[in-house]
């Protein structure tokens, strides 16, 4: 797993292979399979299917920016998303999905003050046209200054969520730290390349962390988001939940757009809270080949999904 993971994490980095990607037409098909389309109008286009029967959180893919004006460009097309789905009277159904490193937090000293006054931006929109926005976790040595941001940012807006990733080694400190009342915690795996010292290396580790971490989020006080496509996962995430008393309306499971496409549907009509994670935009590339290299059977859901089967 750790070379497969390291292979595509390097390559998603790769100016070179991104710039031969983005020009080819081979790709073109599987990537629109996994990726709502590079505008706003591609994305509330499938917010609105899906918004039929599951919800949606949706992400303008960009990230690890080192420009401010792009970092406010990112800002100003949340605001555009927002407003079309309170337009199109989706936002009781869909959210928006944030990453740090596309507000600035990279931008030097002064990066995180910038990423935290460009959140705070956003969930201001997010609250007048009545929207909610989880922000994503990036890569381990973003951690602590995401989680900080976070915290002072739900003083204004409590209804932020945040992500934490089950192939850490401090997440279940993190979610013992994080799940009091009114959090919004979604459960990960992880997709970047992290070294030992800081992550569970294998398959069985990070399915053992998962577990430990639902766990006390479903025993907390907060609202659990548990994102997998493991249909084991899944089944242990609804035991847990019994177990802890809570009933569908509090908590959800969440998947990733264009993976496992005949379980979301089965998952859905059946009763589930089903959230969909929408990506969209040009900056496709990076998000793409993370994917890919999760883990090796996500190779798998996306060679099927292309041939039509999931």
């Amino acid at each position: 797993m750790s070379v497969l993971r390291s292979t595509f994490v390097a390559a998603s980095r790769s100016p070179r292979l991104r710039s031969t990607a983005e020009r080819s037409s081979i790709l073109t098909p599987v990537v629109e399979r996994f990726v709502a389309g590079t505008d706003v109008d591609a994305a509330i286009e499938v917010a609105r299917d899906l918004a039929a029967d599951r919800y949606v959180s949706l992400d303008h893919l960009g990230e690890a920016t080192t420009d401010p004006h792009a970092a406010e460009a990112t800002v100003e097309a949340y605001a555009t998303l927002l407003h079309r789905l309170d337009a199109e009277g989706l936002t009781g159904r869909a959210e928006v999905s944030v990453k740090l490193s596309a507000l600035g937090q990279a931008l030097g000293d002064d990066g995180q003050k910038i990423a935290r006054d460009n959140l705070l931006h956003i969930c201001s929109t997010a609250a007048d046209v009545g929207a909610t926005v989880t922000v994503d976790m990036e890569d381990h040595t973003t951690t602590d200054s995401t989680l900080e941001i976070v915290r002072d940012v739900r003083a204004d807006f409590p209804s932020t969520g945040t992500v934490l990733q089950a192939s850490l080694r401090r997440t279940e400190a993190d979610c013992h730290d994080l799940a009091g009342r009114g959090s919004r915690i979604r459960l990960c795996k992880g997709a970047y390349d992290e070294p030992v010292s800081v992550a569970y290396r294998t398959k069985a580790e990070v399915d053992a962390s998962y577990v430990r971490c639902m766990r006390i989020l479903m025993t907390g006080q907060g609202y659990p988001m548990v994102a997998t496509h493991d249909p084991a996962l899944v089944t242990v995430g609804e035991q847990l939940a019994i177990a802890a008393g809570r009933g569908r309306d509090a908590y959800e499971f969440q998947m990733l757009y264009g993976i496992r496409p005949t379980h979301q549907s089965e998952l859905a009509a059946a009763g589930h809270k089903l959230r969909i994670y929408v990506p969209y935009g040009t900056e496709w590339y990076p998000y793409f080949m993370r994917r890919l290299g999760e883990r090796p059977a996500n190779i798998g859901f996306f060679l099927r999904s292309f041939t039509g089967r999931s």
